[in-house]
């Protein structure tokens, strides 16, 4: 196991980010972010300031001993181009070295569209589409298809920088930057997906949650429609400067960087004619590290739900985890049962959430881990999914035991939730506890289950690699439930 920590210096903050990584694996840590001045400086004069440098030294020489203290092996250490624009930037990163050591390199634009783009395709399960980013000093609109970026462009302006150190009215900087979107005439293929990136994105997607009264507080792969975009806009500018402050969960709520990037998504939702867009929480770090260790791109290309969890299970597993057997067992039962169950194929997803994290409520409290296992699926973060999906999941585990279920939290997420799903997690919580049950051993006993319908009873032939007495003895006590949610009686051979 090694450990990166990636420190980026960018227009009005420092973030320090530390990860485990293994097996082409990554999981974060620790994260850090101070605010400096860099960008008001630059701005203003071409030139850091003498505050500004002991300010950046000193805040970096704490995270020096936060990397030392966590046994960093490796440090990336990126810096955003716009600082090289200052003029005494060499002395800057001059006496950055040496009081820490640290060196940064500069990240070009075509860096940044690649950080971009590969966080994009590790959050969205889009094989084609369109990235709108909006960062601090610009923005990038980039094209892609089977998961190939077939061209970008860049324009200079950010939530930071299209103020440009004045009072502007929000319709002027909308002005300014869909001026910037036409002359570029860029577009993206006819009915591609478009996925929005940066601050401005996830504060719209904060917004139109509380405005549609949405249950869910997730903010990855979130869907804004025009009209919802129309009615936060509305919202924020019938607000005064003191209330906006007020509106709680935003991602940066300096006031002045609200209003801006809003003009800027105002703005473009305008050129792309109120299309809708899916929110990402993707960010540069995260395809930094991704580009920084070996990984198996085909298999993330192919199931990202699966690499999500994988990357997930490689910190978390022991020798006797049987996750991913389970969830294969899950999805076995679900193609014997189907005569049974009368569910579509588009259940299969959100079982495959709850069967791969069937006991992660265990790390919480073992007694009543399937209750448990809820809030950790629903919190977990994992990508190729969903919300509606993940949401599902979470019940779905939940009603491994079928007492579990709770008809006030069901309610609480009406406005996601049919009577059909209702009907389905029931019945896939029995599955994937099944599923379990017949992992019970640790060991790879049962292969595969070939099903059998007799009358009133449903009989399951196991093909063992062993001896599959444990098993059954766990299996049998599914039996109630399954005949409660299937109407059959359970024998297990």
């Amino acid at each position: 196991m090694e450990k990166i920590a990636i420190i980026e210096l960018a227009d009005s903050a420092i973030n320090l980010s530390i990860f485990e990584t293994q097996n082409g694996r990554y999981k974060l840590i620790r994260q850090e972010k101070d605010f400096v001045s860099i960008f008001k400086d630059i701005f203003e004069e071409k030139l850091l300031r003498p505050k500004t440098i002991a300010d950046v030294v000193s805040i970096l020489k704490l995270y020096r001993n936060v990397i030392e203290d966590n046994n960093v092996q490796k440090i990336i250490a990126v810096a955003d181009n716009m600082i090289s624009s200052a003029r005494n930037q060499r002395g800057f990163f001059d006496e950055i070295f040496n009081n820490t050591g640290i060196t940064f390199t500069f990240l070009t634009e075509e860096d940044v569209v690649k950080n971009i783009y590969t966080s994009v395709v590790n959050s969205i399960d889009n094989s084609k589409g369109g990235i709108i980013y909006i960062g601090a000093n610009e923005s990038h609109l980039i094209r892609y298809n089977r998961r190939t970026t077939l061209g970008s462009v860049c324009i200079p302006y950010g939530y930071e920088n299209i103020m440009q150190g004045k009072d502007v009215a929000f319709e002027d900087m909308k002005k300014i930057f869909l001026a910037e979107l036409k002359a570029r005439d860029f577009k993206f293929e006819s009915e591609a997906p478009l996925v929005g990136v940066g601050v401005p994105f996830i504060n719209l997607g904060r917004i139109a949650k509380k405005i549609d009264h949405y249950s869910l507080e997730l903010d990855n792969n979130y869907d804004v429609t025009g009209q919802s975009a129309k009615a936060v806009m509305n919202f924020v500018n019938g607000l005064d400067v003191e209330k906006v402050k007020k509106v709680k969960g935003l991602v940066d709520d300096r006031t002045e960087v609200l209003f801006s990037g809003f003009a800027i998504v105002s703005a473009i939702y305008d050129y792309f004619k109120d299309a809708t867009i899916t929110i990402s929480t993707a960010n540069k770090r995260e395809g930094i590290i991704a580009g920084s260790i070996s990984a198996d791109v085909q298999e993330k290309l192919s199931d990202l739900l699966a690499s999500s969890f994988y990357n997930r299970y490689e910190f978390e597993k022991d020798d006797l985890s049987v996750n991913n057997r389970v969830a294969n067992m899950a999805t076995i039962l679900f193609k014997q049962l189907k005569v049974m169950h009368k569910l579509p194929r588009a259940y299969v997803k959100p079982m495959r959430v709850a069967a791969y994290m069937f006991d992660s409520g265990k790390k919480i409290c073992f007694e009543d881990y399937e209750k448990h296992g809820f809030y950790a699926i629903l919190n977990s973060g994992l990508c190729g999914v969903s919300q509606k999906d993940l949401l599902l999941g979470a019940f779905i585990c939940e009603c491994q035991t079928s007492d579990n279920f709770n008809l006030s939290k069901w309610m609480k997420y009406k406005d996601l939730l049919t009577d059909e799903d209702l009907n389905a997690v029931r019945k896939l919580g029995v599955i994937v506890k099944l599923s379990a049950a017949l992992n019970s051993s640790k060991k790879l006993i049962v292969t595969d289950v070939m099903c059998d319908i007799l009358g009133d009873s449903i009989i399951m032939k196991l093909i063992v690699n062993g001896d599959p007495t444990y098993e059954i003895m766990q299996g049998m006590k599914v039996a109630r439930d399954y005949r409660k949610f299937f109407k059959k009686n359970l024998q297990l051979i």
